[in-house]
C-alpha cells in the first residue's frame, strides 16, 4: 500500500501523556470528519481543526515510510513515531505498524477513534468529537478538546483508558481557565496544554 505523507518531522511531543519525549511526527494526509478546506468547515463533523493535513508526498510501501522515519532519528535513546494526521485511520495498517516496530519504534496513534486501528499499536490516544461514534474505545489516554459542545466528559471516564486529558480548544477565550477550572472540580481529568506552541516549535 502506498501512503501519503503531509508532514514527516522530528521534535518533541507537546501534549497529552507523553509531553516533552522526542519523536518522529508521521502525519498522514486527510481526515474522514473534514476536508480540510476552509469552505467546508462550517458542514463538516469537526469544526475547529487547527493543522494541515491536505496533500503530501506519496510513500510506495510500508518500508519506504519506516525508513525514511528511522533516517530522521538521531540514534539512541527509545524511538517514538507518532501517527497522526487528519484522521491516520484512514491509511494507518498492520504493514506500517509492522515496518516502524522492524525499525525500532515504538508506534504511538493519535486519532480521532472513529476508525477501528490495526492492532500491535504501543500507545493509542483519542480525541473524541461530538457527534461522532467511537471505534476505538480502549487505549492509553483519551485528550478531549475543550469546551465543546454535546459531548459529556462524564461518560468518556467510564471508558477504559489509563489517563484522561483536557486540553483548551485553541483560539477560544476563556478555554485554559475553563478547564483548569473543569479539572479541579473533576479530578479524573488532567489538563493537557499545546506546549509546543507554547515554544515555538513543530
Amino acid at each position: 500500500m502506498a501512503y501519503t505523507v503531509k508532514e514527516l518531522f522530528y521534535t518533541l511531543q507537546g501534549e497529552g501523556g507523553q509531553a516533552g519525549r522526542a519523536a518522529i511526527f508521521i502525519r498522514l494526509a486527510g481526515c474522514n470528519l473534514w476536508s480540510g478546506r476552509e469552505e467546508d468547515r462550517d458542514a463538516a463533523a469537526c469544526r475547529f481543526c487547527d493543522t494541515d493535513f491536505v496533500g503530501g508526498e506519496r510513500y510506495g510501501d510500508a518500508v519506504a515510510l519506516a525508513r525514511a522515519a528511522a533516517d530522521l532519528w538521531p540514534g539512541g535513546g527509545f524511538p517514538l513515531a507518532v501517527v497522526t494526521g487528519g484522521e491516520p485511520g484512514l491509511q494507518l495498517d498492520d504493514a506500517l505498524v509492522r515496518a516502524l516496530h522492524d525499525h525500532g519504534f515504538e508506534v504511538a496513534v493519535e486519532t480521532n477513534g472513529t476508525i477501528a486501528l490495526p492492532a500491535g499499536l504501543d500507545w493509542v490516544c483519542v480525541s473524541p468529537k461530538a457527534g461522532t461514534e467511537l471505534k476505538v474505545a480502549a487505549g492509553e489516554e483519551i485528550k478531549l478538546v475543550w469546551p465543546q459542545d454535546g459531548i459529556d466528559p462524564d461518560a468518556l471516564l467510564r471508558l477504559p483508558f489509563r489517563h484522561f486529558f483536557l486540553q483548551p480548544r485553541d483560539g477560544v477565550a476563556g478555554s485554559v481557565q475553563e478547564c483548569v477550572s473543569y479539572c479541579l472540580t473533576h479530578p479524573g481529568w488532567r489538563l493537557s496544554l499545546q506546549t509546543h506552541k507554547l515554544l515555538g516549535i513543530p
